[in-house]
């Protein structure tokens, strides 16, 4: 017999996962709402580190090197933001967290891969999550007219124009 808390829990986990483990380089593709508008960001890097496995609250951190600074996010993995987790490559590590990541920088950085079959492991399909992505996709592929951002383009330069054309030049 269940207990109520466990019952919930099972409600809120997502049917199927990924099999995340440290040293993955992933793509998650995390759904960001600004203002009314939705969009979804793609977020590549290392798995340093993963915590709490098969629990409701399963965690994976990911870092990434961007314009020189290292930039790390921790993601629950049965949230319903992120949408999908892609396997990119699998790396022999021989611990769970590698902070020793965070010193290293250039050759010393990289990790030994190890042959795996992408396509197997990147086959599990969350109804939910692709459906969310697909709208996501329509709603912006509806919102695009190619006229009015023609339209709005052109009235931008009538404007540049205008203003430069309104600027006195001083005589020297």
């Amino acid at each position: 017999m269940k207990s109520v808390a466990q019952q919930i829990s099972d409600m809120q986990k997502k049917s199927a996962v990924v099999a995340i483990k440290s040293g993955d380089t992933v793509k998650v593709h995390q759904k960001i709402v600004e203002g009314g508008k939705e969009r979804v960001q793609v977020f590549e890097g290392l798995v340093i580190k993963v915590g709490r496995g098969g629990s409701l609250t399963q965690t994976f951190t990911v870092r990434r090197v961007a314009s020189g600074v290292g930039v790390e996010k921790t993601y629950l993995i049965h949230s319903p933001n992120v949408l999908k987790v892609e396997i990119v490559r699998r790396s022999r590590v021989r611990r769970n967290y590698l902070s020793y990541m965070r010193e290293l920088t250039g050759k010393s950085a990289r990790l030994s891969s190890i042959d795996f079959d992408r396509q197997a492991v990147n086959t599990i399909h969350d109804e939910v999550a692709e459906l969310e992505e697909a709208k996501i996709h329509e709603e912006k592929l509806e919102s695009y007219d190619p006229e009015a951002a023609k339209a709005e383009k052109v009235a931008e330069e009538a404007e540049a124009k205008a203003a430069t054309a309104e600027t006195p030049t001083e005589p020297a």
